[in-house]
């Protein structure tokens, strides 16, 4: 069930069956989280912090939540575990040798402006990067997901096949989000692709909890957050005695797939992301 809090500065909340209590732009940066959000997240052994990721509300509320919980390790999708080892060197708050060390620049990910504020907040927390580089995509359509992850891959269900009609629930999304323009023989391979960052995001988590004995912080994408496919899900078969909490964050309260809590925020004005299929 998702508890949608929609963050409305100067204005009483609305009572209708879930909480919806508006953040936008320009208050995020002074808007601090809702304490009830914070006082549920505290609870958890592991806190994945969903977002859209050109949206700079979903990551002022990340970096809020961080500074809040103080988690002993983050990881983060948008790096690999070698950037993050590079980060121990490096003043978190000193935005241009973070974004110069982790070659932001050509990375693929929005402007490291949105994201500086979420690794400064980072600040005294070990660093781990559960990435799986977009280079590795060959290898994984020549070995198959379970086949690239390497032997552990059981030990997350990553060697299980989806059930026939998950996996063509899963196709359809990959299509439609691909603006209907990938050909039909892509699809296993791109469900598989996701299920093994999934993993891998999952496995640096399991390897922070080691290697810090937690809180865990996760900054992800809210498809990555998602607790009916996500990466919860690989968490639980590997780590079950762990309490994970997922968020995730809307826009305009529309948000695809289950998480623990939802917060939601003004959508941002973006092009046609089907342009780039024409």
């Amino acid at each position: 069930m998702n508890i949608l809090f929609d963050y409305v500065r100067n204005s009483a909340a609305c009572w209708g069956g879930a909480i919806f209590v508006c953040l936008t732009a320009a208050s995020a940066a002074t808007a601090a989280p809702d304490p009830d959000v914070v006082k549920q997240l505290a609870q958890a052994d592991v806190v994945i912090l969903g977002e859209v990721h050109d949206n700079p509300v979903h990551h002022q509320m990340q970096a809020d939540i961080l500074t809040a919980l103080a988690p002993n390790a983050v990881v983060w999708e948008m790096i690999t575990q070698a950037q993050a080892d590079g980060l121990a060197s490096i003043p978190l708050s000193d935005a241009a040798r973070v974004a110069d060390h982790l070659d932001w620049a050509t990375s693929g990910w929005p402007d490291f402006e949105l994201y500086s504020p979420v690794f400064a907040a980072a600040t005294g927390a070990q660093q781990f990067g559960g990435m799986v580089p977009r280079s590795s995509s060959k290898s994984v359509m020549e070995q198959g997901a379970a086949g690239f992850f390497g032997p552990d891959a059981a030990v997350y269900g990553l060697d299980q096949p989806l059930p026939i009609a998950e996996q063509q629930i899963r196709e359809a999304d990959q299509m439609t989000n691909h603006c209907d323009a990938l050909p039909v023989e892509m699809l296993p391979m791109m469900v598989d692709f996701q299920r093994l960052r999934d993993t891998a995001l999952a496995d640096a988590v399991v390897q922070a909890l080691q290697a810090t004995g937690g809180p865990v912080a996760v900054i992800t994408g809210n498809g990555h957050a998602r607790t009916d496919r996500g990466v919860p899900v690989y968490l639980a078969k590997a780590r079950p005695d762990v309490v994970v909490l997922s968020l995730g964050q809307a826009e305009a309260g529309q948000v695809a797939g289950t998480f623990d809590l939802v917060l939601d925020a003004d959508p941002v004005e973006r092009p046609d992301p089907c342009l780039a299929f024409q």
